[in-house]
């Protein structure tokens, strides 16, 4: 089985400085409580190397809720970024706080104070229940608007004259996301458009489609919880016409997904270790030719 190894692909920046963060607090901290308010990016190997140096999870969405399970020590708040209204009530009650929110994340909170302090409603692209969309919606309470699809464009209804914005989780389909900025501004000519997708999504995704022509499958690295992940896999379908597989580790790699194939394309998500793709890649390597050989 040939391999076409997909560049970019893995770590990006964001992901990078959170785990240094936190390794670095974790080491620096060693012997007092040091908790992760979530995961801290979403992938399970390094959600469990860090808890192997002592870094304790707390796996919640509602991070109001997950800090009632933080009596004392530090808190990090993951990459994908957290409301006001959580950095306040850890504060309040007196811990410690590391913030390891992705810079791209954090430009896109400061987008939406300077959007509603300018008089703006700001329609939100995202995917509900991702902690990224729950923190920029907790920065401006009842002046954010989350829609996730093309369809919920049409729903929306805001009195004639108010000034409008739209911008978007950083995780996104590009093209998906385009399509849902136009039909917004057909509904909403004057709306003010900023599309935030980051720019390490962009260059994934486009680099996955491209790659997608010239193989006969691409095999996406990454956690069921990771959006850009999830992402990939989508638009290698939708746009690059092949079909897509998400696997975690090798041992999620299934030999009937390559039967008539000879040329399989790996990619891996934006929080994916480097050594996780690489062993994805040497167990498809290592597939026997008649396992992949067309039947009939």
């Amino acid at each position: 089985m040939e391999v076409v190894r997909i560049t970019p692909r893995g770590y990006c920046h964001g992901v990078v400085e959170a785990i240094r963060m936190a390794k670095q607090v974790g080491r620096e901290r060693h012997g007092r409580p040091v908790t992760m308010l979530g995961y801290l990016v979403h992938n399970e190997h390094v959600t469990r190397e860090l808890e192997e140096s002592g870094v304790r999870l707390v796996p919640t969405a509602d991070r109001l809720v997950g800090l009632e399970q933080v009596d004392a020590g530090t808190v990090i708040f993951t990459a994908h970024g957290v409301s006001p209204q959580v950095v306040d009530e850890a504060r309040r009650r007196g811990l410690d706080v590391v913030d390891a929110t992705c810079s791209d994340v954090t430009r896109t909170h400061d987008l939406v104070r300077r959007l509603i302090d300018d008089g703006y409603e700001v329609v939100y692209i995202g995917k509900r229940g991702h902690p990224e969309p729950a923190g920029v919606l907790g920065v401006a309470p009842g002046h954010v608007r989350l829609i996730e699809t093309i369809d919920e464009v049409d729903e929306l209804d805001y009195p004639q004259g108010t000034k409008l914005a739209v911008t978007c989780q950083t995780t996104l389909s590009m093209w998906d996301t385009a399509a849902i900025i136009e039909r917004l501004i057909q509904r909403f000519p004057a709306i003010e458009a900023h599309n935030e997708i980051c720019r390490a999504t962009q260059e994934r995704q486009e680099a996955a489609v491209l790659a997608a022509k010239d193989v006969d499958c691409v095999v996406v690295v990454g956690s069921q919880r990771s959006s850009n992940s999830q992402r990939l896999v989508q638009v290698v379908e939708q746009l690059g016409g092949k079909p897509g597989f998400l696997v975690d580790n090798p041992g999620e790699l299934n030999p009937n997904w390559f039967v008539g194939m000879r040329r399989v394309g790996v990619t891996a998500g934006a929080s994916t270790p480097t050594q996780i793709t690489r062993a994805v890649i040497a167990a498809i390597e290592a597939i026997p030719a008649e396992a992949t050989a067309a039947t009939g």
